[in-house]
């Protein structure tokens, strides 16, 4: 009798224990998923067929290959590839800060560049400064390539990018003062 009975309770507690407080679990409107894949295609910038601009994954922002279109699909800087780098990397950070990034936040970066020759990068460089701090500059990748998606296109730049988290966590300092 005596083991029925503790048997009774055991299970009484263990029910409580794990059963949801009252009202359930709370989440924030929407249902907050840190993994929750997040589709970007911004209405202002023209896009390539079949393509999504970016993709935010958690806190991972992928951004596709941002080339020399205005936002009517017009081609920027026929034959020049400064100007067509200048709108490329300011299409790709139209894409970031709608994303919640900056170019300050991009991990790598890969440029394609039609018929690369050796002094292209310097003057990709030039016309996009944001992306090249001369401190911790992205690690990326300069590739040479035959031809891209559409006629006159000269550049396409895409990247990765990390969300900043939202908070400071406490140094030893911070941990220490408190009681």
């Amino acid at each position: 009798m005596r083991l029925a009975f503790a048997g009774s309770i055991a299970a009484a507690l263990l029910t409580a224990c794990a059963a949801p407080p009252s009202g359930g679990f709370r989440q924030p409107p929407g249902g907050f998923d840190p993994a929750a894949t997040r589709y970007i295609n911004p209405g202002t910038l023209a896009a390539i067929p079949g393509f999504t601009h970016a993709v935010r994954v958690g806190s991972t922002v992928y951004v596709s290959g941002e080339v020399a279109l205005d936002s009517t699909g017009r081609l920027v800087g026929p034959g020049d590839l400064k100007a067509q780098a200048a709108q490329a990397f300011a299409n790709l950070a139209t894409v970031l800060r709608i994303a919640g990034v900056g170019p300050s936040d991009v991990a790598k970066l890969t440029i394609y560049v039609v018929s690369a020759k050796p002094g292209d990068l310097d003057l990709i460089r030039a016309a996009a400064p944001d992306f090249f701090p001369e401190r911790n500059p992205p690690a990326g990748t300069l590739i040479g390539v035959v031809t891209l998606p559409r006629d006159g296109l000269l550049i396409a730049v895409d990247a990765t990018a990390v969300v900043r988290a939202l908070f400071r966590p406490l140094d030893e300092r911070d941990r220490r003062a408190r009681p």
